[in-house]
């Protein structure tokens, strides 16, 4: 029998004009959410002039979600370059225009000053009469002319200052302290010192992390559009680049250290020790960066209390080099500051209600007392630790970092959206997207003030348990449907068959007769699955004559004909 392929089929099987059609609207998609993004930041909108911000990042997502479901029908060979590519354009797009909603960055440029003065920077607040003569040489952060009035300036103490809190020590880890060393040098190098050299920072750092997601995506031989949900996200173009916050730099680590505790492949052999002593060695800077990433480590040990194995020395390695790795960022400024390295932290949690409870939006939804709810929070980020030590799958670390890190972001609802940078960067290794509903709730929440956090975490929760809810189904009725397919026989699968049960009972009696006779369905799942199901009809009784035949000894060097069902002819 003669089938006739359609020309345009033979086309599209080819390959020879998919690429095209494929890639040209995805360009186009990614070109439009450039342009937007662009006017996002050049539009005047700020976050003391909300108004025009509201209709530019819708305009962002929507283009966004198209641009990234386009880019799932480029061909691979060409995905990844042009996730590179287009990370590249969006990154430039936050350098259009100072920082339009968060001014941190500002704090920043400072502690880099002040650390290349040769001080702590958890020694004294901006404002402290000590740096009085460091204020007087940096007047782009200290303006001395004006009404000190606008959304990014703030008056303390008699000074008009561009950083925010500017009476209290700074919050930052070490490492981030060392980031902002860096960059206030590269802006003496340049010679172009001021908010621009932050930004560009933010810019590498974005790009950067862009890089080390498709090489892990490689490395796991996972599809490489996954890394446009980072890279062409338009919050990493706010966040990140435009308002250039250090938490890219965690994100960066973070992805780095999970990329090293997989095999490149699977049924591979395990990582050695010291990969994972590099790997831990790299959570621990990216804890050390913003506190956060720690929650990566439950991930990054995945599996390691499952049932039936003993928790063995190697295990321990990955986080006893997270810890020796983030005391030692610390100890050069613990022996110039001692406890001062604490900084602003005791206060900020103290400042957003998280001593008292009342900064825990969710929970408070269920009626618990105030008082009780730091108990429930440490008690289900426990469970969820647990969970991912005994159950994750070591594998996909970072599915496991996904899930602690995203509980904890539930159950705190922070003000601030980029602390959801690394939930992006999580995402876009394990594919589950509709994680990315959390960094929406909470810029959501961050434009209205803290007046939506209840409504927009409860949505973004919703949505991400009916996608977990969802992929659970699907992974549930896949199987079902496999067995509803019609039974195709491949040709002469009786004697490969027979063949295969034969060689299994000899090779039995060689090893003194205790195998097992092996089943239909033994066979295929041995064989990978390449054939169907067993058909119900072939289970019922057959007559005895039939069953004495089966039951007498075969001849090994004799192949019987392939058996056929009722009614049907030989094949």
């Amino acid at each position: 029998m003669s089938v006739t392929i359609p020309s345009r089929s033979l086309r599209l099987a080819s390959g020879r004009r998919a690429p095209a059609g494929a890639t040209w609207p995805c360009v186009l998609a990614l070109s439009a959410l450039v342009a937007a993004l662009s006017g996002t930041f050049t539009s005047g909108g700020t976050l003391g002039h909300r108004d025009p911000l509201y209709g530019w990042y819708a305009a962002d997502v929507v283009l966004f979600v198209v641009a990234v479901a386009l880019l799932r029908r480029v061909p691979a060979r060409r995905s990844a370059a042009l996730v590179l590519l287009g990370s590249l354009a969006v990154a430039l797009t936050g350098l259009l225009a100072p920082p339009r909603t968060s001014d941190d960055a500002y704090r920043y440029l400072w502690d880099g000053q002040v650390q290349t003065a040769g001080i702590s920077p958890y020694t004294y607040a901006p404002t402290a009469p000590d740096l009085a003569a460091l204020r007087a040489r940096n007047p782009a952060l200290f303006p001395v002319t004006g009404t000190c009035a606008g959304w990014d300036l703030h008056h303390a103490d008699g000074i008009c200052t561009h950083i925010n809190r500017p009476t209290v020590h700074t919050i930052y880890p070490p490492v981030a302290e060392f980031w902002f060393l860096g960059l206030h040098q590269a802006g003496r190098i340049t010679g172009h010192p001021g908010i621009g050299t932050a930004q560009a920072g933010g810019a590498l750092l974005a790009v950067a992390t862009t890089v080390a997601l498709l090489l892990v995506l490689r490395r796991t031989r996972a599809p490489a559009h996954r890394a446009a949900l980072w890279g062409w996200c338009p919050a990493v173009a706010a966040w990140a680049v435009n308002d250039a916050h250090v938490d890219t730099l965690g994100a960066l680590l973070m992805v780095c250290g999970l990329g090293l505790t997989v095999a490149p492949g699977p049924g591979r052999d395990p990582v050695n020790g010291e990969r994972r002593g590099a790997a831990g060695a790299l959570l621990g800077l990216a804890t050390g960066t913003k506190l956060i990433p720690a929650l990566a480590l439950p991930g990054a040990m995945a599996g390691c209390l499952a049932r039936g194995r003993r928790l063995a020395a190697r295990d321990l390695l990955l986080p006893a080099a997270a810890a020796l790795a983030f005391l030692l960022c610390y100890t050069p400024y613990v022996l110039a500051s001692g406890l001062g390295v604490l900084g602003f932290l005791p206060g900020y949690l103290q400042q957003q209600g998280y001593d008292q409870g009342t900064g825990f939006g969710l929970l408070a939804l269920l009626g618990i007392p105030q008082s009780l709810l730091p108990v429930v929070v440490a008690a289900i980020l426990l469970a969820a630790v647990l969970y991912v030590l005994r159950c994750g799958d070591p594998e996909r670390p970072w599915r496991g970092a996904l899930t602690v890190t995203g509980t904890a972001l539930f159950l705190a609802a922070p003000d601030y959206p980029w602390y959801a940078l690394l939930i992006v960067a999580l995402v876009a290794l394990d594919g589950r997207w509709e994680w990315l509903a959390l960094p929406v709730a909470g810029e959501a929440m961050y434009l209205s003030n803290g007046m939506l956090q209840q409504p927009a975490y409860a949505a973004a929760l919703y949505l991400v348990l009916a996608g977990t809810a969802a992929r659970a189904l699907s992974r549930a009725v896949r199987p079902v449907r496999a067995s509803a397919l019609p039974r195709c026989r491949p040709p002469l699968a009786g004697i490969a068959d027979h063949g295969r049960e034969q060689a299994q009972r000899r090779g039995g009696e060689e090893r003194g007769g205790d195998q097992q006779p092996v089943s239909e369905e033994g066979t295929r799942s041995q064989t990978g699955g390449e054939l169907e199901a067993r058909d119900p009809a072939q289970d019922q009784r057959v007559p005895d004559d039939q069953q004495q035949q089966r039951d007498q000894p075969r001849n090994p060097h004799v192949v019987d004909p392939p058996r056929t069902r009722p009614g049907t002819a030989p094949r």
